[in-house]
């Protein structure tokens, strides 16, 4: 038999039923798996949308991160060296490793990003500013142009 609603611990995200939270200057984010739903994942997960030619800044998490790119032409920063990444590709990245993602095409890009923690953090590069992971501090969403 067929539900919508798994046994609970397990989840089933559906992410049209999911609010998003908006970074910024074009960038959205819809968590999917994370403490704010769930007692026991010691992931964090979601997907994050960009609009042409916009990225968020270099940054670095005290959690290590892959990242998938599911749609688009991505742009990847990673300690310094740009990757030019298309549908199907990922990344992995080490906890304090500055990286960043930005949309380098005409269309939408979409990106599906694992931490490998629960209580994750941001550290802005340029400012050395460190928030929790989708917080209200967590925006920055901005033209890459």
């Amino acid at each position: 038999m067929c539900t919508d609603h798994p046994t609970e611990p397990n989840l089933l995200i559906h992410p049209d039923k999911v609010e998003r939270f908006d970074r910024g200057g074009g960038v959205a984010t819809i968590p999917y798996v994370g403490k704010w739903n769930s007692e026991k994942a010691v992931i964090t997960t979601g997907q994050t949308v960009f609009q042409p030619g916009t990225g968020l800044p270099l940054h670095s998490h005290n959690v290590e991160e892959s990242v998938l790119i599911l749609e688009g032409e991505a742009t990847a920063e990673i300690d310094g060296e740009f990757f030019d990444l298309e549908p199907g590709q990922a990344t992995w990245v080490p906890a304090g490793t500055p990286h960043r993602f930005f949309n380098r095409g005409e269309g939408v890009m979409r990106i599906y990003w694992v931490y490998g923690g629960r209580d994750v953090t941001r550290t802005i590069t340029a400012t050395g500013e460190t928030f929790e992971h989708l917080s209200e501090h967590d925006k920055g969403g901005a033209p890459t142009a």
